[in-house]
């Protein structure tokens, strides 16, 4: 017993991993850590972070879709200091998208045809994924195949930021602001603005704002020289061979300086950095007496944002490759349950966490005091439910 934690109930979650996941080839390590009430109960790291090497709690992870929330909070520190709100038009910061009109018809070798949105799209549409933007990898609709054509969320975009804004408001948007929930590069563009508003780098804005302050020391868009040994292999899956490499650690675009800092997806993180920003969110805003927002705002943050109430099931269209979406809503910047029994899986009311396309994933649950982040090197994160397991074998341990 430790921690309101059976311990070797905890220990089922690398000999689970192990099995069913690293020894088979599916997965080529996987690092889990799980604190409560700020202590750590349990870390594990399995597998190899590179062939032959041996994963170390330190490694460093692509982290994607888990740079969105870090971003969501940057932008949320500049609400807090009145520099914009929730209910600012886009168009304020980036009028670039003064013309973006809703799809009609059109795409492929036609020009499209469009009509002006019913509302503009508004700051909090950029935080919850209402905002009418899309994913490439959708693949769904003629909006989608533009996102493909321009290239404009390839990882090797080697656009600038405002590059990166003339480009998407070129495209039209899906649906009307506000109308359904859409997973996007909302977030990227939220970095735009978080640019634009501040006048600087928004990697320096990160650093200034979370990184720094937090003692996030491995956590940036590039892995430094100096600490590439540290960074793991990555891999897609693939039918036949289960894996195959997508970005070596020794040859990593993540090492390399990129012109376009991507808030929903470029950062590089490790399982102590990720722990660090899920303490000081699961402490109201603050950790060892550094605030980085409020309580209050918190608060904001994590209740259920989408339109009208209900959950992702009734709102979302498209796939949506980060979790099963019953009983779950969202806020700005993580899903947050609100049913655990139509979300299928234990959890709380109120818990929230999100997860990236490499199959890395976080939550942080007031109600238990607990955080877990879990990672490892896999695309896309829809390949096997790997997360749900591990949260359910969390909370399996739970012996209090």
């Amino acid at each position: 017993m430790g921690h309101g934690f059976d311990t070797a109930r905890l220990d089922r979650i690398p000999a689970f991993l192990s099995a069913k996941y690293v020894e088979t080839g599916r997965l080529p390590h996987a690092a889990t850590l799980v604190s409560r009430r700020g202590e750590i109960a349990h870390l594990s790291c399995i597998g190899d972070g590179r062939p032959g090497s041996a994963l170390k709690e330190d490694a460093i992870f692509r982290i994607a879709s888990m740079s969105k929330p870090i971003t969501s909070v940057a932008f949320m520190t500049l609400v807090e200091e009145g520099k914009v709100a929730l209910s600012d038009p886009l168009v304020k910061f980036c009028p670039e998208f003064r013309d973006t009109g809703v799809f009609v018809a059109g795409g492929g070798n036609v020009p499209f045809l469009t009509r002006p949105p019913a509302r503009p799209i508004l700051m909090v549409d950029l935080l919850r994924h209402t905002a009418g933007l899309t994913y490439s990898f959708q693949e769904r609709t003629p909006v989608d195949a533009a996102y493909r054509k321009t290239k404009i969320d390839d990882f090797d975009a080697d656009y600038t930021m405002d590059g990166f804004i003339e480009g998407l408001a070129k495209i039209p948007l899906q649906f009307d602001p506000g109308a359904h929930w859409n997973y996007s590069m909302a977030t990227d563009v939220l970095g735009a603005v978080i640019e634009r508003i501040e006048g600087k780098p928004f990697a320096a804005v990160l650093k200034e704002r979370i990184f720094d302050p937090l003692g996030m020391a491995d956590t940036g868009f590039q892995v430094p020289a100096d600490q590439q040994h540290r960074l793991t292999d990555c891999y897609a899956f693939d039918p036949k061979e289960k894996m195959k490499p997508f970005d070596s650690g020794d040859r990593s675009r993540w090492a390399k300086a990129r012109s376009f800092h991507s808030g929903g997806g470029g950062l590089a993180s490790t399982l102590h950095d990720y722990h660090r920003f899920c303490l000081m969110l699961l402490g109201g805003g603050k950790l060892e007496g550094t605030r980085i927002i409020s309580r209050k705002t918190l608060d904001l943050m994590t209740a259920n944002h989408l339109v009208g109430g209900g959950d992702l099931t009734q709102h979302s269209v498209g796939i949506f490759s980060e979790d099963e979406n019953a009983g779950v809503g969202f806020g700005l910047g993580f899903a947050v349950t609100l049913d655990p029994a139509h979300a299928g899986i234990p959890g709380s009311a109120g818990d929230y966490y999100w997860g990236g396309m490499f199959s890395t994933g976080f939550f942080v649950d007031p109600v238990e005091e607990m955080c877990m982040v879990f990672m490892t090197q896999l695309m896309p994160s829809s390949t096997y439910p790997v997360r749900r397991e591990v949260k359910t074998l969390v909370h399996a341990a739970i012996d209090d």
